[in-house]
Parts: structure tokens; C-alpha cells; sequence
């Protein structure tokens, strides 16, 4: 049995540490009162254990974690 997490995009590509991936959605951020526009990249993310969420680091926000499904491997 494969121990390995596979964490997927939305396209069903899979997601590495340290991927960049577009968000392919605007997003509102809760607590920051910012909202990350469709197409923002984002740089070097990280898997966490869950498959359905990344953490990463933008401009405006930093320990922020998306959910996969608005995001494309760039």
C-alpha cells in the first residue's frame, strides 16, 4: 500500500512541495479583509496532511491555506 499523500489540483494534476500553482477563483480571505484575485500566482507551497488543502505565502498574507480545488499547477 502507498503511504504517500496525493494531493490533486483542480485539473487532477498532482501537487509536490514547492509547486507554484494560479488560483483559478477570487478568494476572500477571512481576517485579513483582502481578497486574492483569479490568476494571483503562488509560489512554493506546502502539503499538509490534509489531500484537500496547501499552505503558502503571498504578498498580502502569509500562513495562508487554500483549498486545492481553486487552485491549477501553474
Amino acid at each position: 500500500m502507498n503511504d504517500e499523500l496525493e494531493v490533486k489540483d483542480s485539473n487532477g494534476t498532482l501537487l509536490q512541495d514547492g509547486d507554484s500553482v494560479t488560483l483559478i477563483k477570487d478568494l476572500k480571505v477571512k481576517g485579513a479583509n483582502t481578497t486574492l484575485k483569479r490568476g494571483t500566482l503562488v509560489k512554493n507551497i506546502r502539503l499538509t496532511f490534509n489531500p484537500d488543502e496547501v499552505e503558502c505565502n503571498t504578498k498580502q498574507v502569509k500562513g495562508l491555506v487554500l483549498r486545492t480545488e481553486f487552485l491549477k499547477k501553474a
